[in-house]
């Protein structure tokens, strides 16, 4: 079969843009609710005076126990066996839990003390980030299934991506709307107010895909007949038992954990995601300090400027990434979206310039190609190694591989986060001084905010320049697995 005729996605294959789209406001409210549960956190320290390191440790310790939930609901997901399938009820039920405990955790009672509120949000947290997980994770594992087709995938990840980004422009606001007087009285109303506004937007538009989306693989319970026939093909049996379920979990997470496809996607996405979250506060620091010179307000406005451009120019490049691995494949795609941004990083020596201020824009659409690229890429590609474990393993784990390549992002995002202060301190930089920074100090910011995320990104290249499933092993899969099982009768989309 020719390169051409590979390209071609089957009439069958296809998602219609309606569900493309239906599959994007899932990822809409999944980008709404990390943004809203991070950035309306200041209002505990600026509104109900908590303390900075509180704060802190309250959008920390939740998400610790991501370690376990996030695989145990992947691990339910792929084993539920209900009339409306493994995804679609958990979707369901998940937004409608996550929109409602996301608006009573902010309805806190007034005039308490430090410890009082630290209490009612850890414990609220703890059952957010239960619901957010049993919605998050099917709707992730939904996404590998909707189609076989090599390059739909990538089509439905671009779509999911585009829209996803929305919530980016959005999310930005929610300080202001909580603040501005002309909605509230005070920053406390703003949160309780906003809150109430995302919850009922959550369960609005996050059940649509478990209304709207079909799945592609039969839930039914396996007859006496069929369980015969599984043990036949080598299919492992549905386990009975806490203890068959445990073991049956960790052999799984195992098999996950040791696929190498899988796992140099994964360090290539902490390293190019990374490398950005941690040297994401350092622009605006060379911004103010070293092209304007100490000056925080028409600094500010730079930043805010080039920030702005690179979020416009998301939306652009996830097009362009998703037409051209289409046209060359995903993992070149990788390629040529992550060295994009690694000129983009590293232009900033170049292009934070005091005597041309303007050109820190220059360097903003360059950098948008990074995460833009992998967040529209990397969906689509484990997609892929999810039908080459089911060819080794006889088994379906979207809800296992995504559950767990999201909590590697989570842990990262954290380490990097706490790594980025460090490097911080580390630089000698002192609030006080204002425009006065020491030479050392401006050098190390600028080096550290070029350097650190262009080398993040070219060990990512590395990591993924032997990742073994190209089109047409991807094509070689798929056939195998359909003559050993067929093909999978996608229900009614109507």
């Amino acid at each position: 079969m020719s390169a051409a005729a590979q390209r071609q996605t089957a009439p069958e294959d296809r998602i219609s843009l309606f569900h493309r789209l239906i599959y994007g406001f899932g990822g809409f409210v999944n980008n709404l609710l990390a943004a809203a549960s991070g950035g309306m956190m200041i209002v505990l320290n600026l509104g109900f005076g908590m303390s900075p390191a509180l704060v802190g440790l309250l959008g920390a310790i939740p998400r610790l126990t991501d370690a376990l939930t996030d695989p145990m609901m992947g691990y339910i997901s792929d084993h539920a066996k209900t009339r409306w399938g493994r995804r679609r009820p958990f979707i369901f039920a998940g937004a409608i839990a996550a929109g409602v405990i996301f608006a009573l955790l902010w309805q806190m009672p007034r005039e308490q003390s430090e410890a009082f509120y630290f209490v009612w949000f850890l414990l609220g947290s703890f059952v957010f980030y239960l619901a957010y997980t049993v919605f998050a994770t099917p709707w992730v594992a939904l996404g590998y299934e909707l189609t076989p087709d090599y390059h739909e995938r990538t089509r439905l990840m671009g779509t999911q991506n585009f829209i996803s980004q929305l919530a980016y422009v959005v999310s930005p606001w929610f300080l202001w709307i909580m603040t501005y007087e002309g909605f509230f009285s005070n920053q406390k109303e703003g949160a309780a107010g906003l809150a109430i506004i995302i919850g009922v937007f959550t369960i609005g538009v996050g059940i649509l895909p478990a209304i709207f989306l079909r799945e592609r693989f039969s839930n039914k319970p396996p007859s006496d007949a069929e369980t015969v026939a599984q043990k036949g093909k080598g299919e492992p049996p549905p386990p009975r038992g806490i203890k068959a379920t445990l073991m049956f979990f960790f052999k799984g997470m195992g098999e996950t954990l040791k696929s190498k496809p899988f796992l140099k996607l994964a360090v290539a996405t902490f390293l190019v995601f990374n490398g950005f979250i941690m040297i994401s506060s350092f622009a605006a620091y060379v911004i103010i300090y070293y092209v304007f010179a100490g000056d925080q307000e028409i600094g500010a406005k730079y930043a805010g400027m080039a920030g702005s451009v690179g979020a416009v120019s998301n939306f652009v490049i996830i097009v362009l990434i998703t037409w051209l691995a289409t046209k060359i494949g995903k993992r070149r795609a990788f390629f040529i979206s992550t060295g994009v941004s690694m000129v983009g990083y590293l232009l900033k020596w170049v292009c934070y310039n005091p005597d041309i201020p303007w050109l820190v824009l220059v360097p903003a659409p360059l950098m948008s190609f990074g995460l833009a690229g992998l967040f529209t890429l990397m969906p689509s590609m484990i997609a892929d190694v999810v039908d080459l474990d089911e060819l080794q393993t006889h088994e379906r784990r979207e809800g296992m591989y995504g559950s767990i390549f999201w909590w590697v992002v989570k842990l990262g995002m954290a380490g990097a986060l706490a790594a980025g202060g460090y490097l911080l301190e580390a630089t000698g930089f002192d609030e006080a001084l204002g425009g006065l920074q020491s030479a050392q100090t401006i050098t190390l910011l600028r080096l550290f905010d070029a350097v650190i995320p262009a080398a993040f990104s070219a060990i990512a290249i590395w990591a993924v320049w032997t990742y073994p499933i190209t089109e047409e092993r991807a094509n070689e899969i798929r056939s195998q697995l359909e003559a050993r099982r067929g093909a999978p009768e996608l229900e009614s989309r109507s």
